[in-house]
């Protein structure tokens, strides 16, 4: 196991976390570099490789706490399982942006009910594919499948609506929409 195949699996996962709880994308990929480098020093720490992604975003929702407090913000926090959803809002936070979540919903909403209720849950509210899988009563193997399909559907819908700048990684960088009617969000 090393850092560029875990980074590879989970930075875009990361990435949506990040953009989807802090306003400012820079601020957000300055946070994701940071996970970058304590998940590279304490790699050689993880017991277990099935416990990856939760010790990435357990990394992720300690650096959103320490951002928030470094910013000023001060609220109760509970060490073990942060309430993330309810942050203050920073004072440099422009309320009137739309999160990342809220531009791709619009597109996802647009997929058939199947394709948009799991992306929903997986990919906007956090669900990990295992307990998505458990509790509809499907095969994992199964769900991952869908789960690719699906993906690959609103990938579709946005190639239809912009243009797509993407990084190295095929990570969408900018859009540009193509025409008035494709504005989302």
């Amino acid at each position: 196991m090393n850092i560029e195949t875990v980074w590879n699996q989970y930075q875009a996962s990361l990435k949506a976390f990040l953009y989807s709880r802090i306003n400012d994308p820079a601020d957000a990929d300055d946070l994701l570099q940071d996970i970058l480098i304590k998940s590279y020093r304490n790699l050689s720490s993880l017991q277990s490789q099935s416990s990856i992604k939760a010790w990435l975003f357990q990394i992720a929702n300690r650096s959103l706490i320490d951002f928030y407090r470094r910013k000023g913000n001060r609220k109760e926090f509970n060490a073990e399982h942060p309430d993330l959803e309810n942050l203050w809002e920073t004072e440099d936070s422009h309320p009137d942006q739309p999160s990342m979540a809220d531009c791709v919903e619009p597109f996802i909403k647009a997929l058939p009910e199947d394709n948009a209720r799991l992306l929903l849950a997986i990919d906007i509210q956090g669900e990990s594919q295992k307990d998505y899988a458990a509790r509809e009563g499907i095969a994992y193997s199964t769900l991952k499948s869908r789960v690719q399909k699906s993906r690959n559907l609103l990938r579709g819908l946005f190639e239809e609506c912009c243009h797509l700048n993407l990084d190295h990684q095929g990570n969408i960088m900018e859009y540009t929409p193509k025409g008035s009617h494709c504005r989302k969000c």
